[in-house]
């Protein structure tokens, strides 16, 4: 089943993509979730004339995230937690505690761009990913302190 892509999606491609799927996915999740238009020759011409307003957004949305990202990567996330000994934290520091702090500053990003392969389970400083487009990632550093 051929589709037009009407979102980004990390599997598949990007907005505008003529893709080749699976009838079962095509019919069941990108379709109903209007992620996904079906390529008829009607929404195919469609493309073709929209596609200069789809790269310009595109471009556009590239440069905000880029901004952000720059503003991203000068801040410091500042999380204070109970320790034990060695300084090891009872309980950790997940992608859910780091995006709850940035939201807090005014970002708008969703917890799952927050990339942190392990949960932090030490006191410092560590670096976080945050994808906030597919070629976009900002570092931002995220310091955890042991609670007075």
């Amino acid at each position: 089943m051929k589709v037009i892509l009407t979102k980004d999606l990390d599997n598949l491609g990007r907005a505008g993509a003529l893709v080749d799927v699976k009838t079962g996915y095509g019919r069941n999740y990108l379709l109903p979730r209007n992620l996904a238009v079906l390529a008829t020759a009607k929404n195919i011409r469609q493309l073709e004339h929209q596609k200069a307003g789809i790269l310009a957004r595109a471009s556009k949305e590239k440069q905000n995230m880029t901004a952000m990202a720059q503003k991203l990567s000068v801040i410091e996330v500042r999380l204070t937690r109970k320790v034990g000994e060695q300084n090891k934290l009872f309980g950790s520091v997940t992608s859910k505690d780091v995006h709850e702090q940035l939201v807090s500053q005014g970002y708008q990003i969703e917890r799952k761009q927050v990339h942190l392969p392990d949960p932090l389970k030490e006191v410092g400083t560590h670096e976080v990913e945050v994808k906030l487009h597919p070629e976009v990632v900002a570092k931002v550093k995220v310091t955890i302190a042991p609670e007075a």
